[in-house]
């Protein structure tokens, strides 16, 4: 837990201290860099296909969006009727979310700021983008167990793949640390990762749009 608590205390701190208005401003239809709007159009179809792993219909459905962010995911899981409980580390981007949230959602919809793994209930299922990034294989795997312990059907989150471009970045940023930059994406081999959760993950598809790449995984209880 030292490592992943750590780890989790970096992330909160550049979220809410650098990097705000860079995700507000990413998260919203304003006009971005040509990076950044490759990353935004690979985020766009990474939560579609996590969506794609849940019912259409989701009246009923009690479902954990786990680092929250900006509120994107959350929304479109209240549209489809579900239940959600939104979290994220960043009292920042909660604020946000909260803000966007259309009105006619907000009875669907209880937001927090802490910790993801923390007790917030029962749920269905559990989605997790982009926030288990930054983390090693042991955090992994215990967060997943944290999460699993309390969700019914399935953990749906994404990891950075460990591909040749990613590694690639990951070394650089081993070798010239800056103490002002986000914190470092960890790319992880599925199977290792399957491995450390004793056999429970499937591989669901990657998501590559410029520096856009992530691969989304299925963590069955």
């Amino acid at each position: 837990m030292a490592n992943y608590a750590a780890t989790r205390d970096r992330v909160e701190d550049y979220f809410d201290r650098s990097a705000t208005k860079v995700w507000e401003r990413l998260t919203s239809d304003a006009p971005v860099s040509r990076i950044r709007q490759t990353v935004r159009e690979g985020r766009d179809k990474m939560r579609a296909l996590m969506l794609s792993r849940l019912p259409v219909d989701l009246h009923g459905v009690r479902v954990l969006d786990a680092g929250c962010g900006a509120g994107q995911m959350t929304a479109e899981l209240a549209a489809r009727g579900a239940d959600v409980m939104a979290v994220d580390i960043s009292p920042a981007l909660v604020k946000i979310a909260e803000a966007r949230l259309p009105v006619e959602h907000a009875p669907r919809v209880r937001f927090s700021s802490g910790d993801m793994t923390a007790d917030h209930g029962r749920f269905d299922y559990v989605l997790a983008m982009d926030s288990l990034i930054y983390y090693g294989t042991e955090d992994i795997a215990a967060a997943l167990h944290r999460l699993g312990q309390r969700t019914e059907k399935a953990v749906v989150f994404t990891v950075a793949p460990r591909t040749v471009f990613l590694m690639t970045f990951w070394t650089m940023g081993k070798l010239f640390p800056r103490a002002d930059r986000s914190p470092t994406m960890v790319p992880h081999a599925v199977p290792a990762l399957n491995s450390a959760t004793g056999g429970k993950l499937c591989k669901v598809d990657r998501v590559s749009r410029g520096f856009y790449i992530s691969e989304c995984l299925e963590y069955r209880p």
